[in-house]
Formats: structure tokens, sequence, C-alpha cells
């Protein structure tokens, strides 16, 4: 892609999301993620009508009366943005590819942030980490997240989602408000998850064609897998072949669901030819 037209899509797409971030997600994130991020400021004697989930124990005990925990709100967030960019994301039968839809979320979410003048930070992840770009503030940084993840070429097409986990615990030593955009079409990454649930805001985006969870009965097809590049003829006229295809996918998309609700995190499917500005707006109103 020439510089012209990398600059244009850019542009395109700073457009589009920034109105979104600006007219419809920059209260809903400011307001679904204020005082996420709290310091221990003093304690004080308790007083009528304080949460009880506040009480310091510790100090009550000494005392002999009940002291709370006051917390101060940080200044500021830090938001990663943790964007699969494995093969299987360059796939789309409908309005685009499941890597556009990833996009603009990602565009959007980024944009909200620094309207609360927060940091954003991109990992790009296959089965490997492609990209890590530190959290920093200001357009110009997103602009910079943006054109990242228009242009980007992966240097592998398979992916690890546990490996990208693990790598974000070991950057982000500070909380962080967490989106991970993927298919999700990956396994075994619940017992990490867990540890980095328990210290980061984690929310897994799950973007998907419709033809991820089924095959449509076309007769003899050659596909090709986007992950290993392996072209193979595939009788799709065949009941039991479509039924093991459902089931897997139906089991992957569960492990997504049941992995993140295990660990206290939240979850948002959107389809790519499904409206993800509801989506999103759905879920931020329900976390708040």
């Amino acid at each position: 892609m020439d510089t012209k037209e990398l600059l244009k899509k850019v542009r395109k797409i700073e457009i589009k999301t920034k109105r979104l971030s600006n007219h419809i997600f920059g209260g809903e994130y400011h307001s679904t993620f204020k005082g996420r991020g709290m310091t221990f400021s003093e304690v004080r004697q308790y007083q009528f009508g304080d949460d009880i989930r506040a009480i310091d124990w510790n100090v009550t005990a000494r005392y002999n009366e009940p002291y709370v925990k006051i917390f101060e709100e940080e200044r500021e967030l830090t938001m990663m943005l943790m964007v699969d960019v494995s093969g299987s994301e360059s796939f789309g039968t409908s309005v685009q590819f499941k890597r556009d839809t990833l996009t603009e979320i990602a565009a959007t979410l980024a944009f909200s942030a620094i309207q609360n003048n927060d940091k954003v930070g991109l990992i790009l992840f296959s089965d490997q980490i492609e990209l890590f770009i530190p959290p920093k503030k200001g357009k110009s940084h997103v602009l910079r997240i943006i054109r990242e993840l228009i242009e980007f070429s992966p240097k592998s097409t398979k992916t690890s989602i546990d490996g990208a986990l693990k790598f974000l615990s070991g950057v982000m030593k500070k909380k962080a408000i967490v989106f991970m955009l993927s298919d999700f079409i990956d396994e075994n990454y619940k017992k990490t998850l867990k540890i980095v649930g328990n210290k980061h805001d984690l929310t897994g985006i799950r973007i998907y064609d419709k033809f991820d969870e089924e095959i449509p009965n076309l007769g003899m097809v050659p596909m090709l897998d986007n992950e290993t590049k392996e072209v193979r003829l595939i009788n799709t006229s065949s009941k039991s072949l479509r039924n093991r295809y459902k089931a897997n996918a139906l089991r992957l998309k569960d492990e997504f669901q049941t992995s993140f609700k295990k660990s206290g995190l939240g979850t948002i499917n959107i389809r790519v030819d499904e409206n993800y500005v509801k989506k999103l707006l759905s879920y931020f109103k329900n976390k708040a």
C-alpha cells in the first residue's frame, strides 16, 4: 500500500470512529471506567452511609471502632488494545473482513480513551508478539496505532492467545483497561486468563463471520486455511461434516464465554455484519 492510499484509509477510519467516540462512546467509556483505577489515600472513622466493604479491619481491631479506607481516583487510566492479526482475521463473506471490523472497533476505543486524557497502547499478536507500542497520550499516537492496524503485515499466520496474555502480564506492571479483539479460534488460555484478569480490567471482544460457525451446502469446494495455508477439497454436502464443523465452532465459542466468565471478565460477541455500535454501548451501560 502506497503512502497516499494509506493516509486516505487512516483519514477515513479517523472520521468514522472519532465521530462515534465523540458523540456516543466518550461519556459511556468515562462513566464505565471512572474510578476503576484507585490509589489508597488514608483511613478515617466510619460514618453512616459508608460502604462496609471499605472497612479497614486491621485499624478497626486496633482502635476497637470502625474505620474505612479512603481512596483517590487516579488522574489517568491506561488502555491496552490487544489485536489478533493471525490469518483467520483475513476472512469475511459479507460486509468486510474480520480484520477491518477489529480495526474500526480498536480505533473507536482508542479515541474514547484520549478524549478522557488516558494513555493508549497496542499489542498485535499471532502465535507470537508481532508489534508492541507502549501506552502514550495524544491524537498523533492514536493515528500511529490506526496506521499499524491497517497496514501491518504479520510474520506468522497462526494464533496463541495464551502467549499474548503472558506478554501483557510481563510488560504491564500497573493495572490497565484491556480490550482483547480476536475471533478466539484458539484453545488452552484459561489458566493465564485467570492470572491476567486478577490484575487488569480485561474484556474479550469476539469478532466472527457467520461462516465461522456454519458451512452452507455448496457441494465440493476447495477451501484455504488462512492459518496453515493448506488448501483442501471439502465436501460441504456432507451433513455429518457440516455438523462437526458447527459443533467445533460452538465448542470454541463456549470456551471463550466460559473462560472469561469464570475469571470474572466481560465478553462481547460481534458478527461482522452486525452493528458493533449497539453492542459496545450495551456492554458499557451494563458494566457501569
